[in-house]
């Protein structure tokens, strides 16, 4: 018997940009089976940009530019931007930048080579921005195929100067002790001191919090504690502001996720530090890490770093990534570091100046910060 004709039917492309909450609610299904089947970060994933854009301030200054590649039905290519209006300048950014650490664009792995340029230039083509700033790019992500010559020369982005460090730990140990070992005889010194000053207080314990205990206690003191690190330091953040809903939102997504592992110190019953971190592709990240300032003496971070990063190996992790940041407490311990790049594009003749006043500013710093030459003075 013969076989039976089947008749294959192509797909059509299309291109949609999304630009209500609405239809980023409609289209999430179709965004999650792509990001699983991408192997995406959860800064990708369609529940923490729409969580971002629910609970984000001064949504008025903002705009969705969400752009999807359909193939048919199936979503092959999601780049998840949005705008920011700054001095008159509507900047297209990564859609929830300020708590994402890592952007790039989402591509079916079976899908056209080309999707991601094509999506792009439907993303130029509709507009709405005057100049494209995308930042935090591991050296892998897909969106370096932007920098590639563009069938048009308008549409193309180029590499911009900005860029920032990501320390991480990675290395053959079997377990944990045997990375704590690797560590300077100082490194070993100060951890056992910092834990003997607290135990001079009281029982110090490690623990990874339960799913099931109650987070919202826990998340309010990571935020006091943030506010008042903010003010020390001179910086500020939406994510720790009083009453604000951002943070409980965002790890909320790393729970229902499966994704959330949050670590404490306690000193006794009261919690001391605490690392808000998720678990993903044989990585544990350090997304939010905080401590009470009342015991700094016994450096409570730095003893619940360091019993993570050995919890982490002992339970069969790769890799500790302390995700974006060039603090001095991530270098101490890192064996890796990797450079997140910036691109940088523009748009019509309000971007293209304030895309050539961005370049001088970086030139004329550039110069100052050059050591300059001593005149020369003439011979008694």
């Amino acid at each position: 018997m013969n076989a039976p004709f089947v008749l294959a039917i192509p797909r059509t492309r299309t291109f949609e940009i999304v630009t209500s909450a609405t239809r980023l609610a409609e289209i999430a299904p179709a965004w999650n089976a792509l990001w699983q089947r991408a192997g995406g970060l959860v800064f990708q994933h369609p529940d923490w940009i729409a969580t971002w854009w629910r609970t984000t301030p001064h949504q008025e200054r903002r705009t969705l530019r969400i752009g999807l590649a359909w193939n048919g039905d199936r979503l092959d290519g999601v780049i998840a931007l949005a705008t920011f209006k700054r001095s008159g300048i509507r900047m297209l950014e990564w859609a929830a930048k300020d708590h994402s650490d890592y952007g790039d664009a989402l591509v079916a792995p079976d899908s056209d080579p080309q999707v991601i340029s094509r999506l792009w230039q439907h993303i130029f083509d509709q507009g709405g921005f005057d100049l494209i700033y995308l930042n935090r790019l591991l050296p892998d992500a897909g969106v370096h195929a932007l920098l590639e010559p563009a069938s048009r020369h308008d549409t193309a982005l180029r590499p911009n100067h900005r860029s920032e460090i990501s320390y991480r730990v990675a290395g053959s140990w079997q377990r944990g002790a045997e990375w704590f070992e690797t560590l300077s005889k100082k490194g070993r010194q100060n951890y056992r001191r910092g834990r003997k000053f607290l135990e001079e207080s009281g029982t110090v314990r490690f623990r990874l919090l339960d799913a099931d205990e109650p987070r919202e206690p826990l998340l309010a003191r990571v935020a006091a504690l943030k506010r008042v690190w903010l003010v020390r330091h001179g910086r500020v953040s939406d994510l720790f502001d009083k009453d604000s809903p951002v943070l409980a939102a965002l790890v909320s997504v790393l729970a229902e996720l499966g994704l959330l592992r949050i670590f404490v110190l306690e000193l006794d019953e009261k919690i001391i530090a605490v690392s808000i971190n998720f678990e993903q592709h044989g990585t544990m990240m350090a997304f939010i890490t905080t401590y009470d300032p009342e015991y700094e003496r016994g450096s409570p971070g730095m003893l619940l770093m360091m019993d993570y990063i050995q919890w982490s190996l002992d339970g069969g992790l790769a890799k500790v990534d302390f995700l974006c940041g060039g603090e001095d407490f991530k270098r101490r311990f890192a064996t890796q570091s990797v450079t997140l790049s910036s691109m940088i594009g523009a748009r019509g003749l309000r971007g293209h100046l304030a895309a050539l006043a961005d370049r001088a500013s970086h030139v004329s710093k550039s110069w100052r910060a050059q050591p300059q030459p001593k005149a020369e003075t003439p011979d008694e």
